[in-house]
């Protein structure tokens, strides 16, 4: 008894070694002559470009504000208030308090690029690795889970001293209180603050994907770099040999199955004699 669990644990232990070095064979075939450090600065490149491209843009005036993807809309439960005070004729109030939310996003944005930076110089290769691999938004999911933490905790504050210094809380102030006034309504007090840092965050990551999926398909020449093209032609050539897979499975599989209808119709002909 002895015997067959050690052989056991043996037979374990080769293939187990074998499926790690057919694993790194595959990834090898995949990935070429790159090493890690091409890998490491393609994709940290990628990352900077996603930043300096559209993060820059949001903290510009009207950088969100004006950009459908990321404009910051009501909460649902301001949404009937929006309504109430446009059908009252007071649709400029309510333009210029969505205008000022937007505006705290834009202020809040612009401490975002060092927190992302940190996180880049912390790529490691197995990051990298998985990134490149990974498909659509990847390395925007990388940052996501990097650096949410760090950027709520530092866009709340500025959201609500900017919201504070450009007038949005008084403003707001005065829109629940005439809605709460009215009659038959029942009163609103949302938390600006905190809506409006998670709105901010998403469209800061965002934007970030629009980028990096803009590189990883090469949109407008986007790999703008040497560098930029050599990695990202790897993640083209895993596409490939994937669907030419998929292709042949599926193909290698509708073969099999008309084969097994010619078997059936066969067999049936036999019968019908």
């Amino acid at each position: 008894m002895r015997r067959i669990l050690i052989s056991a644990c043996l037979l374990v232990g080769v293939l187990g070694t074998q499926y790690t070095v057919h694993a790194q064979s595959k990834l090898g075939n995949v990935l070429g002559n790159l090493s890690q450090d091409q890998i490491g600065k393609g994709l940290k490149e990628a990352l900077d470009k996603g930043i300096q491209e559209q993060v820059s843009q949001l903290a510009k005036p009207d950088g969100f504000f004006k950009n459908e993807m990321v404009k910051i809309m009501l909460p649902e439960e301001l949404q009937k208030v929006d309504k109430t005070l446009r059908s009252m004729g007071m649709g400029s109030v309510a333009d210029q308090g969505l205008q000022l939310l937007n505006r705290a996003a834009e202020d809040a944005v612009k401490e975002a690029t060092p927190i992302f930076v940190q996180a880049i110089k912390e790529l490691t290769f197995n990051d990298a690795k998985n990134i490149l691999l990974g498909g659509q938004s990847s390395a925007t999911t990388y940052l996501k889970e990097k650096t949410s933490k760090q950027l709520a905790g530092k866009f709340a504050p500025i959201i609500e001293e900017s919201l504070s210094q450009v007038g949005a809380t008084k403003v707001w102030e005065g829109i629940f209180t005439k809605y709460n006034s009215l009659p038959l309504v029942s009163p609103v007090e949302p938390n600006l603050t905190n809506y409006v840092t998670e709105k901010t965050m998403d469209g800061v990551f965002t934007m970030i994907a629009v980028e990096e999926n803009k590189i990883r398909g090469n949109e407008d020449n986007s790999r703008s770099t040497n560098l930029l093209k050599e990695v990202f032609g790897k993640q083209d050539n895993t596409a490939t040999t994937s669907t030419n897979s998929s292709k042949k499975t599926t193909t290698d599989s509708t073969k099999k199955t008309e084969k097994t209808t010619e078997k059936k119709k066969s067999i049936l002909d036999l019968f019908g004699k």
